[in-house]
């Protein structure tokens, strides 16, 4: 390879039967699939770039579909052309920014909710806690989202701002808690 040639992607391809009954266990296929972060190309075709991060997610999408006397077929492929590889690539970038959109729709509904429990004057220790425990599942499904964007989504930027913003945002509010605990 020479010094202007890009690293060629290469990506797991797989190629996923399980039978129809019981239901779960396709469910459960399709599931782990989806929280892995595949992309479908077709009726049980999935790809994923293949890179360390993805790694257990394809071994457990494998147990899930034997466990259902299923299959998985996992084929090692790149795109034959610039148009084919850039095409893939772009598809499961879209797929991130669609993640990364529903991250971002999360973040200001975390920013709504911290905005009426001030209004209301809401600054107890069981909201405060209710708080933490959204705060601290934006941080992991930032963290998931971040993973699975190994080509990195135009929004991922601005979902780390407006996460640090939310972490922000509940310091102030568990600061106004502590303030109106300490007033009793």
């Amino acid at each position: 390879m020479t010094g202007s040639e890009e690293a060629v992607v290469r990506w797991l391809v797989l190629v996923v039967r399980v039978p129809a009954e019981p239901s779960r266990h396709r469910v459960a296929v399709w599931r782990e699939l989806r929280r892995v972060g595949a992309l479908q190309i077709g009726q049980g075709v999935w790809v994923v770039p293949d890179v360390p991060v993805f790694a257990d997610g394809v071994t457990r999408v494998i147990a899930l579909a034997r466990r259902g006397e299923g299959e998985v077929l996992v084929l090692d492929a790149a795109g034959r052309e610039e148009p084919d590889a850039a095409r893939l690539e772009g598809l499961f970038t879209a797929e991130r920014s669609e993640e990364w959109a529903e991250f971002l729709a999360d973040c200001a509904g975390f920013d709504a909710e911290i905005d009426k429990e001030i209004a209301k004057g809401k600054f107890t220790m069981a909201e405060l806690e209710e708080e933490e425990q959204s705060l601290e599942r934006l941080r992991r499904w930032h963290r998931d989202i971040k993973a699975r964007d190994v080509f990195g989504a135009p929004a991922a930027p601005e979902a780390i701002g407006q996460l640090e913003h939310c972490a922000d945002r509940l310091a102030d509010y568990t600061e106004r808690v502590f303030q109106a605990l300490h007033q009793m």
